[in-house]
């Protein structure tokens, strides 16, 4: 089963490196952006289980049903400038993680003491359409456990 997976993400890598460097300079930019953030997306949803496992193991999670407490892998979804695409575990009450669809990633910067300020947050949220901070459908009493890495 493993080697399937492996082979079509290999296949799925190869087909869009072939469509996008094909393509004409903004365009391809414009195009690989968005496959690359549709790949992820599909990597994350079809391997969540495995990744999830393979965080807790690493990060000594011990998630289970007499704690209460559960882990979950979902997408990131970036709002402001750009789009990126990623994915984190999530971890609560099994009830909240259980509602997490996503986690919105919001920008700011400011200018403190003569510095700038950078802040990147992360917001859990029930659903995968967000536009911009107004629509989160936020899910409170939920944290982020780890930050997820895809190469593709």
């Amino acid at each position: 089963m493993q080697s399937k997976v492996k082979t079509a993400a290999v296949v799925a890598v190869a087909l869009v490196a072939g469509m996008v460097l094909g393509q004409a300079g903004p365009v391809r930019a414009q195009l690989g952006g968005i496959l690359k953030g549709g790949i992820v997306l599909v990597a994350v949803d079809k391997l969540a289980p495995q990744i999830n496992k393979f965080v807790n193991t690493v990060t000594g999670n011990k998630p289970g049903e007499d704690s209460g407490q559960s882990t979950k892998v979902v997408p990131i979804l970036s709002i402001g400038r750009g789009g990126y695409a990623g994915a984190v575990q999530v971890s609560g009450p099994s009830e909240l993680v259980d509602q997490v669809k996503a986690v919105a990633q919001v920008e700011g910067q400011t200018r403190i003491l003569s510095s700038d300020v950078r802040i990147k947050g992360l917001i859990p949220v029930s659903a995968r359409s967000v536009s911009d901070l107004s629509s989160l459908s936020r899910v409170k009493g939920v944290g982020i456990s780890a930050l997820i890495d895809i190469k593709l």
